[in-house]
């Protein structure tokens, strides 16, 4: 028992806030047609029945029939839900046998009606109840007018039936008045809650779409520069290399002069390649701070940064920068954290930059240290910088250090990154 709790307090904790919402959502509605049940259909039908062998079994056969409905509705709610959000077909079937059993609750109220067999303020509210269950699953499955247009009809035929069985004057009045009641309960209680989680999905996948448009974009940008960049030097090559074959076929000298010029534009361009690369690697550390304090606030959690990056190199702002962004996107993905804290410290040997948030779940999810991190101490080992990371009580702890180098004491690795820009392509 105790080790099945735990698995559903994990579960909770990795779903994300809009899955919780519906979680409720379908809580809520799983409960509400068995509240109506029993405080306006099996109790008061149970107490107030005559002793008799017909009012019994019509009585009897009444709850009977009404816990089935409600045992459907729940059975068909996913299915519903599901349609209404566009993620299936209409629930059909599970709608014709819920009209189906509205139908059989229906004649043995008024079963009871015509032989006698209740009090008539019971009768009330067992006429609410009635279209309650299929109230519910025909709210997620057809537009509200429809809903309106079906249950008018329903309402007339109701209506039509107590009639037949003796009711007259007001009394009809006010079952009319009691079933439009109920089918608005129904609906207000059906699709309020289902077009907030509409609203709150659609919010969600754009998020995603936006997401998606800002890598495209900074794609588009990057494939701007590099064409801006080599272009017109490729252009030059191409004309340069065209014109030295044409002097070597005559064979002219100054073919040669033509290709020297050549591999100068070619190495020039490679210079202003690397330096683009350089450009679009490099992450700002105040601007990506900024940045997520900006996103994890707008995603609810209460994100706290101290610290300032002046004065630190650009090659530490740069590797630093890559884990606020890294670290960032794993406080949105993983676990529902309330709050983030961001500390950057700087002393005279070492940079440190901690990020801790709390709502991590006991079972981290699979990758949840996988290539992301791994990405990150590949950026800090070319600033012979460190990375830790820990999960304890429910709260995930990251910490990147970067030493600072001192005037003289960044000779070996500085020179063979040089080297390695003067051979690389």
């Amino acid at each position: 028992m105790v080790g099945r709790i735990r698995g559903l307090k994990r579960g909770w904790h990795e779903r994300s806030k809009i899955e919780k919402v519906e979680f409720q959502s379908m809580a809520m509605w799983h409960a509400m047609p068995w509240l109506f049940f029993f405080s306006w259909g099996s109790v008061p039908l149970g107490v107030s029945l005559r002793h008799e062998t017909l009012p019994l079994v019509l009585g009897c056969s009444l709850i009977g029939v009404a816990v089935l409905s409600c045992v459907h509705v729940n059975r068909t709610l996913r299915r519903s839900l599901d349609h209404y959000l566009k993620r299936a077909e209409p629930p059909r079937l599970d709608l014709a046998v819920a009209f189906a059993l509205m139908v059989v609750v229906l004649g043995l109220v008024l079963a009871l009606q015509a032989v006698g067999g209740v009090k008539e303020e019971t009768l009330v509210l067992a006429t609410m109840f009635v279209v309650m269950p299929y109230g519910q699953s025909l709210a997620f499955a057809v537009p509200i007018r429809t809903f309106l247009i079906r249950f008018a009809v329903i309402d007339t035929a109701i209506v039509a039936g107590f009639a037949a069985v003796g009711v007259r004057d007001g009394r009809l009045v006010g079952t009319a008045l009691l079933v439009a009641f109920g089918a608005l309960v129904s609906l207000l209680s059906s699709r309020c809650g289902a077009w907030t989680l509409s609203v709150m999905w659609e919010a969600d996948r754009a998020r995603e779409v936006e997401a998606r448009l800002a890598v495209a974009e900074e794609r588009l940008r990057f494939g701007r520069d590099l064409h801006d960049v080599m272009g017109r030097n490729l252009a030059v090559i191409a004309l340069k290399s065209e014109l030295a074959v044409q002097l070597a076929k005559r064979g002219r000298p100054e073919a040669v002069d033509q290709m020297v010029e050549v591999q100068r534009i070619a190495q020039e361009s490679q210079r202003e390649v690397r330096e683009v690369v350089r450009g679009y690697r490099e992450a700002d550390l105040a601007a990506e701070l900024a940045g997520a304090q900006g996103v994890l606030e707008a995603a609810g959690i209460d994100c706290r940064v101290s610290g300032s990056s002046a004065g630190l190199p650009v090659a530490v702002q740069s590797a630093l920068g890559w884990v606020v962004r890294e670290a960032t996107t794993n406080v949105l993905r993983h676990g529902d954290p309330q709050r983030c804290d961001i500390t950057l410290a700087i002393s005279d040997d070492r940079t440190t930059l901690v990020v801790e948030n709390d709502g991590v779940p006991e079972a981290m999810p699979e990758g949840s240290k996988g290539s992301g991190l791994a990405g990150l101490r590949e950026r800090l080992a070319a600033v012979d910088g460190t990375l830790d990371f820990a999960s304890r009580d429910g709260r995930f702890r990251l910490a990147a250090q970067v030493p600072l180098a001192r005037p003289g004491q960044d000779g070996p690795r500085r020179v063979r990154h040089q080297e390695a820009e003067r051979v690389a392509p």
